[in-house]
């Protein structure tokens, strides 16, 4: 046997006697590695003459060739046995039942949604829709808020790419822009009988959907959920809001002894302005005063963005958190548990 032989057969008992992937490239480091045997004979071909460089040369890679097929094969062996390693760990018994996919439902906040809707579509409110990246024009201007309103600060909002400099893209802050899409897109429809004189048909909408703040704790999430409502006709009172949002509580917590408080307070796109409180006179929390939505007149300027005359068309708004109402309703104290996907929770709702 000569040299080279004995290399091959040395290089194969060693890749034989490896245990692991680790061990195998180890190995063959010591055979085809920079500083390995085969590395080493190649190197020393520098002395001899041209003729014994091509006979020694092609000896050599035949060598070569054998060491790097062992190499393979015992590469293809280890991977093979910790294949059947595995196999053999995750076997499966076919004779056992099947698991059953169980039965899902609808997340409490989509409870809640559908129960809103439901329960102002009988009260002849449409539902409306929009983008969630919406514009500064349809989420701040045309509600009379200011250019230096804390809303507009980039610590308090998710700006976004699109837009310029001086009409930024944003993910919407509330369902509001949805209520302006929808009446001026009502407006539009009937924009051929306004400047007739004839009466135009009273918008009445609300408008659910996710919304986006910087904002995160127990009771407060950077996704959320609004529902806001619009009523705008020739004849629309102050009185026909606290009747409409009334008949709306009681209907949705089925209490005809819950009491309402309508307090002033401000928003930039109704005046005057009312924060509205709720109180249970039983249960768990009888005696609390609970916030639980902001309302007020239409602002006159946000009536006119609308394409309307203030002085003839008036009309109230309202926002609400159906987070915090699912929250009531069920006595859930933390509002990310509703965001947290733990299917013990989720599963107390189906």
């Amino acid at each position: 046997m000569n040299e080279l032989d004995s290399l091959v057969e040395s290089a194969t008992q060693l890749f034989a006697q490896s245990a692991t992937p680790a061990d195998l490239e180890n190995a063959k480091a010591q055979f085809l590695g920079k500083a390995g045997r085969v590395t080493e004979l190649m190197k020393g071909m520098a002395q001899l003459s041209v003729d014994e460089k091509k006979s020694r040369g092609a000896a050599i890679n035949v060598a070569k060739q054998a060491i790097e097929a062992a190499l393979t094969a015992r590469r293809q062996a280890l991977a093979d046995a910790e294949l059947q390693i595995q196999l053999k760990a995750e076997a499966l018994d076919v004779s056992l039942p099947g698991r059953q996919r169980g039965q899902g439902g609808l997340h409490p906040v989509s409870l809640t949604l559908e129960r809103i809707e439901g329960i102002f579509g009988s009260m002849g409110f449409d539902v409306a829709q929009g983008p969630e990246i919406e514009t500064d024009w349809f989420n701040f201007t045309a509600l009379n808020t200011p250019e230096d309103h804390p809303a507009r600060s980039m610590h308090d909002t998710f700006y976004v790419e699109g837009g310029t400099p001086e009409a930024p893209n944003l993910l919407r802050t509330h369902t509001s822009p949805m209520q302006i899409r929808h009446a001026v897109q009502h407006v539009k429809k009937h924009r051929a009988a306004l400047d007739a004189g004839q009466p135009m048909p009273e918008i009445r909408v609300i408008a659910p959907g996710r919304t986006y703040r910087v904002d995160s704790d127990a009771t407060h999430s950077p996704m959320f959920h609004q529902c806001e409502g619009l009523w705008v006709g020739e004849n629309v009172s102050f009185k026909d809001l606290k009747v409409i949002f009334t008949a709306f509580c009681r209907t949705f917590f089925e209490s005809d002894d819950l009491v309402l408080r309508f307090r002033p307070s401000f928003f930039p796109f109704t005046e005057p302005s009312a924060e509205i409180d709720i109180q249970f006179q039983t249960g768990p929390l009888a005696g609390r005063w609970l916030e639980v939505a902001g309302s007020g007149q239409v602002h006159p300027n946000v009536v006119r963005n609308m394409g309307l005359d203030p002085e003839k068309y008036i009309g109230f708004a309202f926002g609400m958190g159906p987070d915090r109402l699912t929250m009531l309703r069920y006595g859930v104290n933390d509002l990310r548990l509703f965001f947290d996907g733990d299917i013990r929770f989720l599963s107390q709702f189906q």
